[in-house]
Formats: structure tokens, sequence, C-alpha cells
């Protein structure tokens, strides 16, 4: 077989498969792109662990080099704050960036999957739905699939294989039959539940949609995004054991309980609260980690499938799309008359990855705790004020570790290390001060000068 010319087989249909196939497809490529699940845009078909996402700057040029900006555009909402809730039902709203287009995006997870898929069918990509990878011949180049809806089995030759199927990856589980990968998942103790919040009785939002609404509380919380629909998902984050867990309120009795004394405006909001409680399961948190993400110049992993991460910083989908950013550019690099060189493609796509994506799997592990405990710290505050109003006043030299991580394509690797060094520098500011007026800002400005180098472009 000449694997020049079989097409590109991208495994999973979700949101980074359907989007590298569009890019690819708008390339010029030849792309198959194989789902185990049915057509999502045909039937009803669970989309993921969360109903809604964030989309950020990131994730955005991903869709721009799909030509599906103006298409998402028109059913994201656009949050611009956090909101955060008190025990007494008390909202405190804290600004995300300093610009008016520093906003996050609140995006129906399964909405977006169904807009890809068609951006990707649009673009000439080949789709097969209800097809489950069973085996990979690497050597001959040749994915073995089983149709999920009558049994038969078939073959798909191949130039590469993409593997974007997810954390669950069955690309992935076929590299590791034949090579170990010396992968593992960290499971948080924490779990999640999501909850919907309906519109009020006159079909109008129940709380202010221009906002990520949450309700800190030390070593849990709730967060609710809005949605298109009017609705708000809330999702609760809380230990899976212990005083307060979700193995204590296993009873919607006790959870009920729970809610009145932590969130009890947010309950007034849920009138069948006790149905969504008993219904909706309990779903797991981890962070996998996986060393080798392609066997040679045959197989290669993205997204989820490479590096799932936990979801508190929101850029598990966008971390995914910058993936495709990235691949599609270097293949391009690599690519001559006609002619791939795979082996430097993914080679030059594992090094420059790589770290960003070990520092964006510890960035949300830290915001889960900045999240749930630090936004209602009054010294966290004094920090993020000042924070602003350097980013204000030297905006060359100093950005917010969110607004790089959030609103900018500053690599994940340098807005951690730049972060670290920033919060070195604001604690030494506000040390002693409990005011924001009782710091020196002209002198806090020459420290950024001698402390901080100009950002990268």
């Amino acid at each position: 077989m000449n694997s020049s010319t079989a097409p590109i087989l991208i495994a999973g249909a979700g949101l980074a498969g359907a989007l590298l196939a569009a890019q690819l497809s708008g390339q010029g490529h030849r792309v198959t792109l194989v789902e185990r699940r049915g057509d999502m845009r045909r039937e009803q078909i669970a989309v993921g662990r969360s109903i809604n996402l964030a989309l950020a700057e990131r994730g955005w040029e991903g869709l721009r080099r799909a030509g599906a900006v103006e298409l998402v555009r028109s059913y994201a909402l656009p949050m611009r704050g956090r909101m955060v809730h008190d025990r007494d039902g008390e909202c405190q709203f804290q600004v995300y960036g300093l610009k008016p287009n520093e906003v996050i995006w609140s995006v129906h997870r399964g909405r977006l999957n169904q807009t890809l898929i068609d951006v990707a069918a649009d673009a000439g990509a080949t789709l097969r739905f209800n097809a489950r990878l069973d085996r990979v011949d690497f050597d001959g180049r040749q994915a073995h699939f089983v149709d999920e809806l009558d049994g038969s089995e078939f073959e798909l030759e191949f130039s590469v294989l993409i593997g974007a199927d997810g954390a669950g990856s069955a690309v992935r589980a076929a590299m590791e039959a034949e090579q170990p990968l010396g992968q593992r998942t960290d499971f948080l103790d924490h779990g999640y539940k999501e909850l919907t919040i309906p519109p009020r009785a006159d079909g109008s939002p129940a709380m202010d949609v221009a906002a990520l609404h949450i309700w800190p509380r030390g070593s849990y919380m709730l967060i609710a995004l809005p949605n298109p629909d009017a609705t708000f998902t809330a999702t609760l984050f809380l230990p899976n054991e212990g005083e307060c867990s979700f193995a204590r309120f296993a009873d919607v009795g006790a959870a009920r309980r729970f809610f009145e004394t932590e969130f009890a405006d947010a309950l007034a909001l849920i009138p069948d609260f006790d149905e969504q409680y008993q219904r909706n399961p309990v779903g797991l948190l981890g962070t996998l980690r996986c060393p080798h993400w392609h066997r040679g110049d045959r197989a290669l992993l993205i997204g989820d499938a490479a590096h799932a991460i936990v979801p508190f910083h929101g850029q598990g989908m966008n971390c995914a799309f910058e993936d495709c950013v990235a691949l599609q550019d270097l293949i391009a690099e690599c690519t001559d008359q006609g002619q791939t060189r795979w082996p430097e493609v993914f080679e030059r796509f594992d090094a420059e990855r790589r770290p960003n994506a070990h520092a964006i799997a510890e960035m949300a592990l830290e915001n889960y705790l900045e999240m749930r405990d630090a936004v209602a710290d009054p010294r966290y505050q004094l920090r993020r004020q000042l924070e602003l109003e350097l980013a204000r006043r030297v905006p060359d030299r100093f950005m917010p570790r969110y607004s790089m991580v959030m609103f900018s394509s500053v690599p994940y690797a340098v807005a951690r290390a730049r972060g670290e060094q920033q919060l070195e520098l604001l604690k030494e500011l506000t040390a002693g001060k409990d005011r924001f007026d009782e710091i020196d800002l002209d002198a806090a400005v020459d420290r950024v000068h001698e402390r901080m180098t100009p950002l990268p472009a």
C-alpha cells in the first residue's frame, strides 16, 4: 500500500477530532473521521462529562482556522467575570479582564460538536459513525473496526492515525498493546454532579447571564454557567468521601439540608432539586499523564487522548483546540510537493505541546483551590485588585496569569512560570497591607520594571 495516497484517519468525532478534520480537509488533505457513537446531529447522544464549556481565545483561534467563528458566536454567551455568592446570598462581581473583549464564553458542548461535524463534512471530510475501533495494524497502516449497529467488521487504510477519541482513547489502548506507554490517571478525591437552574416563570434567566456564578465554600463549591435557552448549568464539586461528601449526601434529604445551609439562594432556583439530584450521576475527575504520544510515523494522540485534565480552568477544550492549530501548522511546514515528513511532525508536536500540556494540567488543579477558597479571601481580593492595576500601568511586562491563559496565546508553560513570579511580587507588595490605598503604586511599578522582563509578543 502507498501510504501517501491513503487518508489521514482521525478516530473520534468529538470536539478536537471534528475541528482537526475541518482544518485539514479545508487545506486539501484527504481525511476520514470515524466515531464510535451515532451521528449526534441526528440522534440524541451523550456528549461528555459536562453540558457547557468555557471557550477562550485559544479555542477561538482553532475555530477561526476552521471558518466556524460566526456559527459558534451565534449561540455562545459572553461571561465578563465571576459572581461570587456567599452563604447569606450576597453577591460580589469580580471582573475577569481589563478590556471589553476580555471575556470567556459559555458554549453548549453538544451544539458546538454538531457545528464542528457539519463544518468538517462541508470541508470535504469523509465521516463514518457507529464504528468501534477494535485493533490497529500499525506496520500495515490498517485500522480494524466493528460496526456497532450490525456487528460487521471492516478495515480502513491510513497514512497516519490521529487519536482524538478522548480520555478513554481506543487508539491509545492500541498503542499500549504494542508497547507500554507508561500512562497513568491521577484521580481527584472530589467528584461532581450537574443540576439545571430553569428560567423564571416569565422566561427570563434566574441570574445574571454575563457572569460565571460561583459559591466558594473552602473545600467544595458550586458553579453555574448560562445557556442560550435562559437556563443555567450548575455543577457541584464535592469530596467523594468524608464528613461533607457525596457519600454523606447520597440521600436526597441530606443533600437538600446541605444545600439549605450552604447554597440556599441556588436551591431556591431549582424547584425540582430532589428529582435532579437523585437522577444525575456523580462524575469522576482526573488528570491523564502519558509519556508517549506517538508511535513512530504511524499514530499520534491529541487532546484528552494524550493529556486529559480536570475542568477547573476551563481549558480542556481550549488546549485540545490549540493542539489542532499546532498540528495543522506543523503539517504545513513539513509538507513539500504533497509529501509530509510525519516523523518530524510528530517529534516537533511532542516537543512543543508536552510542556504546555503539563503546565495547564497543573494550573487547572491550582485553580480549583482558587475557585473554591481563595476568591472569598480578602488577601486574594487585595492581590487581585493590585494585579489588575499593574496590568493597566505596565501592560508590556505584567499580565495576570488568568489573562495569559484565557485571553492570550502566551504558551501555557510561560504563563505558569510568569504567574509564579508575579504572585511572589504581589505577595511582597501587599504584605502588611489591608487596603488598596495603603499600597505605593509608583514603587510597585518600579518593582515590576526591575523584576519582570517584557512579555513575549
